[in-house]
């Protein structure tokens, strides 16, 4: 009988978890005001410039989890992108996108830390600062909102599943949300000029550009309800000033409808019929909209 020692055992251990792909933990990463955690993978010989994706997962996940449920990694790795992905340490692991510290730029809750991880990723491997992107799902898609809504001059574009607008989840200091209202069920209903004004309150003086939006929700969506995607939608039409112009229906498979506002190149939909919560991540779609 062979006895393995432990540390090569350890050793070999570890060398099939890099094999399968794991994320890499960074601490000091800055103040980290909300105690979040950061993860990243990053390309190996990683290019001077090159483009962030920050990647959020839901309510109940993980960096981890995120991480190994879809491919999107492998992808914009091969494309020259580094990823971070944050991890929740809150109550349910959901992102904290209602109370005023993170709806206040630089107030001290998770957008705070999130923002404090691309620009630990900018200073460290030179990244390109113009192009730092956001894929979300859930909880996920409900930051990317606010990290478009409260930081647009650090983001470029997002690509969110199954979430809501920006300010939907306001609630106020020390106040959480109506439990029988968990994650949006569509019973806030405004005009595009008062979702608009929501984000634009967020940084009052502002005059840059915001970040382009591509919005992903099921139709059979019953946890976070359809209608948070009607008004995810006037809200990014109305900041981005464009109008609704066409469907293009299949597209990017059967039973899903394309909605491009103005020429697209800022604002599109995805309504996914029949799909629940929540809509899987579109990679491709996701990497072409950000230009990768």
């Amino acid at each position: 009988m062979v006895f393995l020692s432990t540390s090569y055992l350890a050793s070999a251990l570890s060398l099939f978890t890099a094999a399968q792909g794991v994320l890499t933990q960074v601490n000091n990463f800055g103040s980290n005001p909300a105690g979040i955690e950061m993860y990243i993978d990053v390309p190996n010989n990683v290019a001077a410039n090159a483009p962030i994706i920050v990647a959020l997962h839901g309510c109940h996940g993980s960096a981890q989890g995120y991480y190994q449920g879809n491919n999107l990694a492998t992808v914009a790795k091969q494309r020259g992108a580094i990823m971070i992905y944050p991890s929740s340490t809150h109550d349910l692991l959901c992102w904290d996108c209602g109370t005023r510290r993170s709806l206040i730029r630089d107030g001290g809750g998770d957008p705070q830390s999130i923002v404090q991880m691309v620009q630990y990723i900018i200073n460290r491997y030179n990244a390109d600062a113009s192009r730092v992107f956001v894929v979300g799902t859930s909880s996920g898609a409900m930051m990317g909102n606010v990290l478009a809504a409260v930081y647009p001059d650090v983001f470029a574009a997002t690509s969110v599943y199954s979430g809501v607008a920006a300010g939907r989840m306001a609630v106020p200091d020390g106040v959480p949300p109506n439990p029988y209202d968990p994650c949006g069920l569509g019973h806030i209903i405004r005009s595009p000029q008062d979702w608009g004004n929501t984000v634009r309150g967020y940084n009052p003086g502002y005059t840059g550009s915001y970040p382009r939006m591509q919005i992903w929700h099921g139709t059979a969506d019953t946890t976070v309800v359809y209608q948070n995607f009607i008004e995810d939608l006037k809200e990014w039409s109305n900041v981005h000033g464009v109008s609704f112009t066409r469907n293009v229906t299949n597209s990017p498979q059967s039973g899903y409808t394309q909605m491009i506002y103005g020429d697209g190149q800022r604002l599109t939909g995805y309504s996914a019929r029949g799909v629940g919560h929540t809509v899987p991540v579109y990679v491709s779609q996701a990497l072409n909209f950000f230009g990768l």
